[in-house]
């Protein structure tokens, strides 16, 4: 049977291709599960249309490539999605959702195959995602992933970072008293015998005070 995907699934495809199943796995999970849709030939045009329509907008050269890399690097996607008190995603962000981001935002067609990206995002934070647009021509995205509603913590400064752990590792604990590294001066020792007084000078040799007298 075939069916339109309407999400990533995993071993199957990607979200808008048109895959072959078994009618049983359409019917009991993908269709009940809003993951596909039977792939009728009116819709099957119109995904053809609309893909037509944005491989207008692909890099073709390596100088077109360029051009685009140099847009893309100045682009920040930002998805707001919906995460837990810990910051991870009660779904995730695909290389689909990247791809479509883009078309939305710059109205350029990357390949979601060339975005480099090992698996689906599940977490909030900051990320750059490699993508290839041609031969010899990547470039990084920086991408967003917040809460619905909310932002992400500011960046730290890399300086006002070290500053701080340096300062952490140096300043003592409320309470104690602050250590060094230096030793206090060692007292000379008396001269003399332990009780610190003075030795008496050695007699000389009986026979010299002769030999002068």
């Amino acid at each position: 049977m075939d069916v339109i995907l309407l999400s990533d699934v995993d071993k199957v495809g990607l979200r808008g291709e048109v895959v072959s199943v078994a009618r049983g796995y359409a019917r009991n999970y993908l269709l009940p599960r809003r993951l596909a849709e039977p792939a009728t030939p009116a819709r099957v045009a119109q995904l053809e249309r609309r893909e037509s329509q944005r491989a207008r907008h692909e890099a073709r050269t390596f100088e077109h490539a360029q051009e685009i890399a140099e847009l893309l690097g100045k682009t920040v996607l930002r998805f707001e999605v919906k995460a837990g008190p810990t910051g991870a995603l009660f779904g995730s962000v695909t290389p689909t959702d990247v791809a479509d981001e883009i078309w939305r935002t710059r109205k350029v067609r990357v390949d979601r195959r060339k975005i480099r990206l090992d698996e689906p995002i599940k977490r909030i934070g900051r990320y750059e995602l490699p993508i290839e647009l041609f031969t010899d021509v990547t470039v990084e995205v920086k991408t967003l992933v917040v809460p619905e509603g909310g932002e992400l913590p500011p960046e730290e400064e890399p300086a006002t970072a070290e500053a701080t752990e340096e300062a952490e590792t140096t300043e003592p604990a409320e309470g104690e008293e602050p250590t060094t590294d230096e030793s206090p001066p060692e007292e000379p020792a008396p001269v003399g015998g332990a009780d610190g007084e003075a030795e008496p000078e050695p007699a000389g040799d009986p026979e010299a005070s002769q030999e002068r007298a």
